[in-house]
Formats: C-alpha cells, structure tokens, sequence
C-alpha cells in the first residue's frame, strides 16, 4: 500500500487521495483525471458527519465556506411527502434533548391540536437557530456547532479548492483517460492512458462516477440495485439566482414533493441548486422537465439532465481496488447522502490501512460488510420517506402505496429501519437518542405511537383527567425548555448576516 492511484477528479476522487495523503503521508498518491469528463457537480448539500471528516483531515472550516460558496445547514425539511399540503416538517441536526422520550406523545394525545411541528421545536435545540434563520457558533444545552452544523456549497468548486489543497502537501495530479489495461490474478496491473502512460499501484481507488470503470467495467464485479425499495432513477438539475437573497437563504435543504418525484432547493451564498429527482418508469424526460419548469415559474435556466445508477456493488473492495463515491454506489439525493457515502467508506478504508504493510481478504470482507450494512440501513431511512406516504394522486405514488418493502423479521430493529418504524408505532414508547431519525420522519408523516399505547403508559387507561394531571410539569417544562433555547439564540446573527461577514474577509 505505498503506491495509491486514485481514478477520478471529482469530489470523491479529490476527498480520497486528500485523506490518504494527509493521514499517511509517506505514501506516494496519485490522481488521475481525465480532461474531458465534467463532475456530476450536484452533491451540494451534506449531514452533520461531514464534520468528522473535515476534522480527521484538518482542513480549515473558514477557508472551506470562502472558496467552495458554502452556506450552513442545520436540517432537512420535508413537504407533501405525507399528503399535499400536509405543512411540512423537519429532520434536524443534532441530538435531542428530553427528560422523557414519551412527554410529547403524551402531549400530542392529550392535546390533539398540537402541530407536528412541535415535536422537534419541543426536542432540538438547534431548531431554535432555524425557526428564527440564525447561526450560533457558541454552544448552547445540548447544541454544538462542531458536530450539529452541516453544509451545503458548489462540488466543483469544492473539488478544484481540495485538488489545490492536495498538491501543496505533496499529492500528485495527472491528467488522462484509460484507454487500455492489463489484469493479473491480484487485480488490475496497470492502466494505460491516452498519452500512451502506464500506472501501477498497489492500491487503485475507483471514483470515476456512475461509470464505475474500475470495479464495474474492468473487475466486472456484479452490481445490486436497490429498485425495489428507492423508486427514482432520473433528476433534472439547475441553478437558480437570488432575487432576495437576505431572505431566501436558509439553514435547510427543502425537499419537496411533486407528482412524480421531488424536488431540492439548496441555498448556496451566491445562489439556489435545485433539481427535480424523478423515475422515468412514470414520466418522460421532457414531461418531467416541463413539470419541474412549471414548479420553478421560469424556463430560462440551464437544465442538466441525469440517470442515477441506485444501488451498490456486491463487493466495493476487490482484490486491488476500492471503490469510493458513485462508482461504489448511490442510493438517491434524498437525506443528502452522496457525500456521506464517500467519508464513511473512506473512514473505514482509513481503519484497515493504518499501519499495516497488507491487507488481507479478511480486513476486505469486513470493510465491504460495513459498508454494505451502512448503505443498508441508510436506504431503508430514505425509502421510509416514501413508505410512510398517503400519497395516492398519481400513478407514481400509487405504485408506492402498492410496492413489497423487503421487511425482514429475522433483523434487530437496529439493522433496519423498517424494523424501526414498525417499533416506533407499535410498541409503547419512543426511541433512544441514537434512533432520532426515524423518529422526526414517523412523527412528520402521521406515524407515531398509538393513543391506546399512550393511554395504557403506566396504567392511565382511558383516564385523561389522571394523566393530564400526571404530566402537567412534564409539557410545562418541554415550553420552559423552548422558550430558553429562543432567549439563549436572541442575539445571534442570521445567517445572512454571518456568512456575509465569512465571505468578505
């Protein structure tokens, strides 16, 4: 493992030779572009665990926001994913913070008129900052800048920053498109480029995108798609300027739900990505771009159209070659997780190449179980979003109502998140602080614990009067709780105000 070539230049391809070479820099790495494949260039809004990656290779935050066009993002919105003009809700970053995992179910069944809504206004702090549009860089009951604050920001401008960063500590860049190869019982012996130039490595690191040339093409290692739980294969993508930018930006992704897909709205500083994600087994391309333009009010945008390979390999490390990005795998934008993806496989890559001189199929086997099990359980969180809908005003959401989702009974609920959703409506009470996903989506889409699960809670059966009385001191607190965290956020700065300072230094 001293020679590692890595095979592509787009985000996964500059974030994984930037790891290997600042984590281990005595090894020789590589990264071959080619000049005439443009980045898929869309992957522009991240989770709070892009944190951990940002601080395992000590890369300065401000730096990052400045040169990549970045905004912060604190959580994800949903809208007429559950029904049409069903309000909307959050998923957002953080922990929770509750005395009882139970108090708001409670509430919810004493007080019916309670919106959705509350339930995260009720558990999250960080949902102080969003409500109110601000950024506090000081942590506060539970909040932490450091970990609970993501980002969305321009992936091209993002690889060129990061392709920069790389050579100043010793990578190396070269430009190429394979042309040829050779293959050996070890794997691929060497790639042949264009300008007629071999490469060898004892490690070749796949990122060249939905093309999956290494591992797919060379390797011909069988691809599993994920079909059958994640219905979109198709996006329409577009930039979209300001027109009051003081206003629109938000510390969110918003997703919202059309008739035959969704569309994103990620607020950048200088300007709006959006795209609509969509199956073509519904819609016809140009119906879908129609649809999108109508949603948007303009057609004077430049729309790039893509085909999302949805899936994962069988195995993403074979014999000398790991896949990282899309060409491992993708499982659809929704949760923004084409970033997420690539630093977690690359963590785990981390943990099996540190300090020792082979990996053996063993350490392989173990990589690509976690990993498998990783993108597993994170496509059945996103598939949930569809799972739970009440949708039925198209063909395309009547399909969903109708589709098998794969529930397999035999699983803990902590290895899937259909087992989890059915716990957290079936069973009594609420989840620990680890399941807060789930959680937000269940209560976002009318999917919580029953009023007779909440109604039997330590005996109170049918007795509201009792249990009103039981648990007055209990919301009392959840509304104390929410009026500290908007007095502690009262003079923070908006997040215009705070990113307009961080792009003028």
């Amino acid at each position: 493992m001293k020679n590692i070539l890595v095979v592509g230049g787009g985000s996964a391809g500059v974030m994984s030779a930037y790891t290997f070479k600042k984590l281990f820099p005595e090894k020789n790495v590589t990264i071959l572009e080619s000049e005439d494949i443009p980045t898929v260039g869309v992957g522009e809004s991240t989770l709070g665990r892009i944190n951990q990656w940002i601080k395992m290779v000590g890369l300065d935050e401000k730096d990052f926001i400045k040169k990549c066009n970045a905004s912060l993002k604190m959580s994800i919105r949903f809208e007429n994913f559950y029904k049409k003009g069903d309000g909307g809700f959050h998923y957002p970053f953080g922990a929770p913070v509750f005395n009882h995992p139970n108090d708001w179910f409670i509430k919810k069944t004493l007080y019916p008129d309670t919106p959705i809504s509350d339930y995260v206004n009720c558990y999250y702090p960080i949902m102080a900052l969003v409500n109110s549009n601000k950024v506090s860089t000081k942590n506060f009951d539970g909040y932490s800048y450091d970990s609970d604050v993501a980002y969305h920001f321009d992936a091209t401008m993002f690889a060129n920053w990061l392709k920069d960063e790389f050579i100043k500590i010793g990578g190396v860049v070269e430009k190429g498109s394979i042309k040829n190869f050779n293959v050996n019982e070890d794997g691929i012996e060497n790639l042949i480029t264009d300008k007629e130039k071999k490469y060898t490595a004892d490690l070749f690191v796949d990122c060249t995108g939905w093309k999956s040339l290494l591992l797919g093409n060379i390797l011909k290692e069988p691809f599993e798609s994920y079909s059958n739980i994640l219905p979109n294969n198709k996006a329409w993508a577009a930039h979209l300027p300001y027109t009051d930018k003081e206003k629109e930006i938000k510390p969110y992704t918003n997703c919202t739900a059309l008739n035959n897909g969704w569309v994103w709205n990620i607020p950048l500083w200088s300007r709006i990505g959006t795209g609509y994600v969509y199956s073509d087994k519904y819609v016809s391309d140009e119906e879908a771009l129609k649809e999108f333009k109508e949603y948007l009010g303009r057609d004077d945008l430049n729309f790039k159209n893509l085909t999302m390979r949805v899936g994962l390999h069988k195995r993403i490390f074979l014999k000398n070659v790991c896949a990282i990005g899309l060409s491992a795998g993708f499982i659809e934008p929704l949760e923004s997780n084409g970033l997420l993806s690539v630093h977690v496989f690359l963590s785990n890559l981390v943990k099996i190449i540190r300090d020792r001189p082979i990996v053996s199929n063993f350490l392989k086997d173990h990589f690509n179980t976690a990993c498998h099990r990783f993108f597993k359980i994170f496509s059945e969180f996103v598939a949930t979003h569809y799972a739970l809908s009440t949708r039925d005003d198209s063909e395309y959401w009547r399909d969903i109502q109708k589709r098998n989702y794969p529930i397999d009974k035999v699983y803990s609920r902590f290895d899937s998140h259909f087992q989890m959703s059915n716990y957290f409506n079936f069973d009594n009470h609420a989840y620990p602080k680890f399941e807060t996903g789930i959680s937000c989506v269940g209560v976002g889409m009318n999917f919580w614990p029953t009023d007779e699960n909440i109604l039997r809670h330590d005996g109170y059966e049918n007795n509201l009067e009792v249990l009103k009385d039981k648990w007055s001191n209990n919301i009392k607190q959840m509304e104390e709780t929410k009026k500290r965290w908007e007095e502690q956020i009262k003079d923070c700065p908006t997040l215009y105000q705070h990113l307009k300072t961080l792009h003028e230094i």
